[in-house]
């Protein structure tokens, strides 16, 4: 295991237990970062717009189309360490 996929899973495990709530904004950075680093590019429709939480997570996925897995993943840890304080 590469120091970055060691940092990711420990960042991973470290945002369950955070000091505070993140906002939702923030929330859905997590999300998409970590979702780019485990799974690449989003796949699939869409959800439609009665289904505001998947259309938000969707859309902030899909904002990062194209970066890389390793990109996504210290960016990821980066957030989750600035919150963990």
């Amino acid at each position: 295991m590469s120091d970055l996929d060691a940092r990711f899973t420990a960042a991973a495990e470290a945002s369950k237990t955070l000091p505070q709530r993140p906002d939702n904004d923030t929330l859905l950075a997590l999300y998409s970062l970590f979702k780019q680093a485990t799974e690449g590019d989003v796949q699939g429709k869409r959800p439609g717009f009665t289904d505001m939480v998947g259309r938000a997570k969707y859309d902030a996925w899909s904002k990062l189309k194209g970066m890389s897995s390793e990109d996504a993943k210290a960016q990821y840890a980066d957030l989750v360490e600035s919150l963990a304080g």
